[in-house]
């Protein structure tokens, strides 16, 4: 038996075994990402599609998916590629890639607006050892890494990354622990120690879905504005005010078709909100 220390669940995994997330499994007595270099998803996107509106604006960025995710939002619009159980399809079917060929491919599409590569649609930080190793390659040939997580890995593991991550789109899906943890089967409190030191090592952007019935009360995002205005960089200044926000509307998705759609009024009532204490706040599916 041993445990994986990636993420708060802390599995602990038999010979053969793989942890909640699907992609790490116990082999030999280690725990390894069985999921590195297997890509269930590949696409050349604008920049502003992960969402990043602050970062390189009009460019656009290689954007690579694996499968697996340690969390289970009953509204994942990519469930197929990460929740494990539906995942174990994709990942017999995924292409398996080197970390010198998607860094081979994010400069072939250099002549085409390409930055760098994102590391995206499943919960990249399950097989990190992956993004490390790409990123290091897309760095040493002078372009641009991006990471769309969900923030719930160690702080060690980001650690591990930052020398190579040029920007994150970080999900802080709510400000409650109890619904992170009933509903989403997360955590909040690694959320939040993982923004606290992503936006020292790097650009960071915020994102929060508004699911009406769960996360959509005023006061609930004049917490989480007013804690991303406290954030601070690696000297202790108090950046937070300039840390974009992304509110995006809710339609019903996967295992969440019990309500309608965020009315958008609503959206923008919360982005004036949130703009009490946040420069840039910008509205999502709208």
């Amino acid at each position: 038996m041993i445990q994986c220390e990636v993420c708060f669940r802390h599995c602990i995994l038999k010979e053969g075994q793989r942890g909640f997330c699907g992609a790490r499994i116990c082999a030999d007595g280690r725990v390894i990402p069985e999921n590195y270099g297997r890509v269930t998803s590949i696409a050349l996107d604008p920049i502003e599609k992960k969402p990043l509106k602050r970062f390189f604006p009009g460019s656009k960025i290689i954007s690579v998916g694996s499968y697996g995710c340690n969390i289970r939002c009953p509204f994942c619009q990519n469930h197929e590629i990460s929740w494990s159980q539906q995942a174990m399809t994709f990942r017999d079917r995924a292409d398996t890639f080197t970390p010198e060929q998607i860094a081979a491919l994010a400069q072939h599409y250099r002549s085409d607006g390409n930055i760098g590569a994102a590391f995206t649609y499943n919960e990249p930080l399950t097989g990190f050892e992956f993004v490390r190793d790409t990123a290091k390659l897309i760095h040493e040939a002078g372009m641009k890494n991006v990471l769309v997580t969900n923030g719930t890995a160690g702080l060690w593991v980001l650690e591990q990354l930052a020398p190579y991550i040029d920007a994150m789109n970080i999900d802080l899906k709510c400000f409650s622990e109890q619904v992170y943890r009933d509903v989403l089967g997360g955590d909040l409190k690694s959320v939040l120690d993982f923004i606290s030191r992503a936006v020292q090592v790097c650009h960071v952007e915020i994102t929060t879905l508004i699911v009406p019935q769960l996360n959509d009360h005023e006061e609930e995002i004049r917490q989480i504005s007013q804690w991303i205005s406290s954030l601070a960089d690696s000297s202790g200044r108090v950046i937070g005010s300039e840390i974009p926000l992304h509110i995006s509307r809710f339609f019903p998705r996967f295992r969440m078709t019990d309500r309608g759609a965020t009315d958008v009024q609503h959206i923008y009532r919360l982005v004036d909100i949130a703009r009490e204490q946040l420069k840039y706040v910008y509205t999502g599916n709208c």
